[in-house]
Protein backbone atom coordinates (compact mmCIF):
# COMPACT_ATOMS: atom_id res chain seq x y z
CA UNK A 1 0.00 0.00 0.00
CA UNK A 2 1.01 3.47 -1.16
CA UNK A 3 1.24 6.03 1.29
CA UNK A 4 1.50 9.91 0.94
CA UNK A 5 4.89 11.13 2.69
CA UNK A 6 4.95 12.97 5.76
CA UNK A 7 6.37 16.61 5.40
CA UNK A 8 9.38 18.18 7.07
CA UNK A 9 7.62 21.24 7.45
CA UNK A 10 3.89 22.66 8.72
CA UNK A 11 1.26 23.92 6.20
CA UNK A 12 1.43 27.26 7.39
CA UNK A 13 5.58 27.44 7.23
CA UNK A 14 5.90 28.63 3.54
CA UNK A 15 3.56 32.03 4.20
CA UNK A 16 3.41 34.24 2.70
CA UNK A 17 4.58 32.10 -0.61
CA UNK A 18 2.13 29.39 -0.34
CA UNK A 19 -0.55 29.71 1.69
CA UNK A 20 -1.69 27.26 4.48
CA UNK A 21 -4.93 25.83 3.35
CA UNK A 22 -3.51 24.94 -0.49
CA UNK A 23 -0.63 23.50 0.96
CA UNK A 24 -3.39 21.47 3.69
CA UNK A 25 -5.57 20.86 0.43
CA UNK A 26 -2.58 19.80 -1.99
CA UNK A 27 -1.06 17.28 0.56
CA UNK A 28 -4.01 15.80 2.41
CA UNK A 29 -6.81 16.00 -0.89
CA UNK A 30 -4.99 15.70 -3.81
CA UNK A 31 -1.84 14.10 -3.64
CA UNK A 32 -4.03 11.26 -1.03
CA UNK A 33 -6.58 10.88 -4.08
CA UNK A 34 -3.49 9.93 -6.12
CA UNK A 35 -2.46 7.43 -3.90
CA UNK A 36 -6.02 6.16 -2.95
CA UNK A 37 -6.18 5.42 -6.78
CA UNK A 38 -3.42 3.61 -7.37
CA UNK A 39 -3.92 1.72 -4.49
CA UNK A 40 -7.31 0.48 -5.76
CA UNK A 41 -5.80 -0.20 -9.34
CA UNK A 42 -3.04 -2.42 -7.76
CA UNK A 43 -5.75 -4.09 -5.80
CA UNK A 44 -5.22 -7.07 -8.07
CA UNK A 45 -1.29 -7.00 -8.74
CA UNK A 46 0.39 -7.25 -5.00
CA UNK A 47 3.75 -7.62 -6.51
CA UNK A 48 3.37 -4.61 -8.63
CA UNK A 49 2.31 -2.71 -5.45
CA UNK A 50 5.18 -4.09 -3.46
CA UNK A 51 7.21 -1.44 -5.59
CA UNK A 52 8.98 1.60 -5.03
CA UNK A 53 6.80 4.00 -6.65
CA UNK A 54 9.82 5.37 -8.55
CA UNK A 55 10.70 1.55 -9.67
CA UNK A 56 6.91 0.98 -10.55
CA UNK A 57 6.99 4.46 -12.79
CA UNK A 58 10.62 3.62 -14.19
CA UNK A 59 9.07 0.19 -16.23
CA UNK A 60 5.27 1.06 -17.15
CA UNK A 61 5.77 -1.80 -20.02
CA UNK A 62 5.58 -4.31 -16.63
CA UNK A 63 2.12 -3.02 -15.74
CA UNK A 64 -0.67 -4.95 -17.11
CA UNK A 65 -2.61 -2.67 -20.06
CA UNK A 66 -5.81 -3.05 -17.87
CA UNK A 67 -4.24 -1.02 -15.57
CA UNK A 68 -1.27 1.03 -17.14
CA UNK A 69 -2.98 4.32 -17.96
CA UNK A 70 -4.48 4.48 -14.61
CA UNK A 71 -1.34 3.44 -12.92
CA UNK A 72 0.45 6.23 -15.14
CA UNK A 73 -1.78 8.85 -14.07
CA UNK A 74 -2.03 7.69 -10.65
CA UNK A 75 1.15 6.45 -9.78
CA UNK A 76 2.54 9.89 -11.70
CA UNK A 77 0.69 12.21 -9.81
CA UNK A 78 1.99 10.21 -6.14
CA UNK A 79 5.90 10.27 -7.49
CA UNK A 80 5.26 14.17 -8.77
CA UNK A 81 4.50 15.31 -5.72
CA UNK A 82 6.53 12.99 -3.50
CA UNK A 83 9.49 15.10 -5.12
CA UNK A 84 7.52 18.21 -5.28
CA UNK A 85 6.96 18.25 -1.23
CA UNK A 86 11.07 18.43 -1.58
CA UNK A 87 11.42 20.67 -4.11
CA UNK A 88 10.36 23.79 -1.73
CA UNK A 89 11.19 24.47 1.55
CA UNK A 90 10.96 27.26 4.28
CA UNK A 91 14.30 27.67 4.88
CA UNK A 92 17.02 30.04 3.12
CA UNK A 93 18.80 28.25 1.04
CA UNK A 94 21.11 29.12 -1.86
CA UNK A 95 22.40 27.32 -4.70
CA UNK A 96 25.71 24.97 -4.29
CA UNK A 97 28.61 24.57 -6.02
CA UNK A 98 27.58 21.74 -8.43
CA UNK A 99 24.48 24.10 -8.87
CA UNK A 100 26.04 26.87 -9.87
CA UNK A 101 28.74 25.32 -12.00
CA UNK A 102 25.76 23.31 -14.29
CA UNK A 103 23.52 26.55 -14.65
CA UNK A 104 26.48 28.55 -15.69
CA UNK A 105 27.41 25.71 -18.36
CA UNK A 106 23.79 24.77 -19.42
CA UNK A 107 22.11 28.30 -19.13
CA UNK A 108 24.65 30.74 -18.62
CA UNK A 109 24.02 31.49 -15.27
CA UNK A 110 21.06 31.18 -12.58
CA UNK A 111 19.39 34.61 -13.35
CA UNK A 112 19.39 32.74 -17.35
CA UNK A 113 18.18 29.36 -16.20
CA UNK A 114 14.91 31.25 -13.71
CA UNK A 115 13.83 32.86 -17.15
CA UNK A 116 13.81 30.20 -19.02
CA UNK A 117 12.63 28.04 -16.39
CA UNK A 118 9.75 30.99 -15.37
CA UNK A 119 8.93 31.29 -19.34
CA UNK A 120 8.00 27.56 -19.70
CA UNK A 121 6.25 27.37 -17.26
CA UNK A 122 4.35 30.34 -17.81
CA UNK A 123 3.22 29.31 -21.56
CA UNK A 124 2.23 25.37 -20.43
CA UNK A 125 -0.68 24.91 -21.35
CA UNK A 126 -2.97 23.78 -19.26
CA UNK A 127 -2.51 21.21 -16.62
CA UNK A 128 0.83 19.37 -16.04
CA UNK A 129 4.55 20.01 -14.69
CA UNK A 130 7.78 21.63 -16.11
CA UNK A 131 10.98 20.05 -15.00
CA UNK A 132 14.99 20.44 -15.18
CA UNK A 133 16.19 17.03 -15.98
CA UNK A 134 19.42 15.86 -16.89
CA UNK A 135 19.11 13.39 -19.96
CA UNK A 136 21.74 11.57 -20.69
CA UNK A 137 24.67 14.05 -20.01
CA UNK A 138 22.88 17.45 -20.54
CA UNK A 139 20.31 19.29 -18.16
CA UNK A 140 17.06 20.53 -20.21
CA UNK A 141 13.84 22.44 -19.08
CA UNK A 142 11.15 20.45 -20.19
CA UNK A 143 7.20 20.58 -19.86
CA UNK A 144 5.10 17.23 -19.08
CA UNK A 145 1.27 16.93 -19.59
CA UNK A 146 -1.66 16.38 -16.75
CA UNK A 147 1.00 13.48 -14.65
CA UNK A 148 3.36 12.46 -16.65
CA UNK A 149 6.61 11.84 -15.13
CA UNK A 150 9.81 12.67 -17.26
CA UNK A 151 11.35 9.19 -15.10
CA UNK A 152 8.98 6.99 -16.84
CA UNK A 153 11.21 8.46 -20.11
CA UNK A 154 14.70 7.38 -18.31
CA UNK A 155 15.24 11.43 -17.63
CA UNK A 156 16.74 12.56 -13.85
CA UNK A 157 14.28 15.31 -12.24
CA UNK A 158 16.18 17.72 -10.44
CA UNK A 159 13.95 20.10 -9.82
CA UNK A 160 9.79 21.16 -10.69
CA UNK A 161 6.96 23.19 -10.69
CA UNK A 162 3.43 21.86 -10.61
CA UNK A 163 1.48 23.80 -12.71
CA UNK A 164 -1.90 22.27 -11.98
CA UNK A 165 -4.25 24.93 -10.95
CA UNK A 166 -4.84 23.30 -7.13
CA UNK A 167 -1.01 24.03 -6.17
CA UNK A 168 -1.86 27.96 -6.38
CA UNK A 169 -5.63 28.94 -7.35
CA UNK A 170 -6.39 29.79 -3.70
CA UNK A 171 -4.16 32.16 -3.41
CA UNK A 172 -3.08 33.15 -7.41
CA UNK A 173 -6.04 32.33 -9.08
CA UNK A 174 -5.59 32.79 -12.37
CA UNK A 175 -1.77 34.51 -12.19
CA UNK A 176 -0.07 32.02 -12.66
CA UNK A 177 3.09 34.01 -13.21
CA UNK A 178 2.75 35.17 -9.72
CA UNK A 179 2.80 31.52 -8.49
CA UNK A 180 5.85 31.13 -10.31
CA UNK A 181 7.75 34.01 -8.93
CA UNK A 182 7.07 32.36 -5.54
CA UNK A 183 7.88 29.09 -6.18
CA UNK A 184 11.11 30.79 -7.27
CA UNK A 185 11.98 32.13 -3.88
CA UNK A 186 11.05 28.63 -1.96
CA UNK A 187 13.00 26.24 -3.92
CA UNK A 188 14.79 23.35 -1.81
CA UNK A 189 18.52 24.21 -3.50
CA UNK A 190 20.29 21.59 -1.20
CA UNK A 191 17.95 19.01 -2.81
CA UNK A 192 18.61 20.50 -6.09
CA UNK A 193 22.21 20.10 -5.35
CA UNK A 194 21.83 16.57 -3.82
CA UNK A 195 19.84 15.46 -7.06
CA UNK A 196 21.99 16.51 -9.55
CA UNK A 197 25.24 14.88 -7.25
CA UNK A 198 23.36 11.23 -7.47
Amino acid sequence: MYEIPSLKYKYGDLEPHFDEETMRLHHTKHHQAYVDKLNKALESYPDLAKKDVFDLMRDLNAVPEAVRTAVKNSGGGHLNHTLWWEFITPETTAPGEKTITALDETFGGLDNFKQKFKEAATNHFASGWVWLVRDGSRLKIISTPNQDTPISGGQKVIIGIDLWEHAYYLKYQNRRADFIDAFLKVINWVKVEENLAS
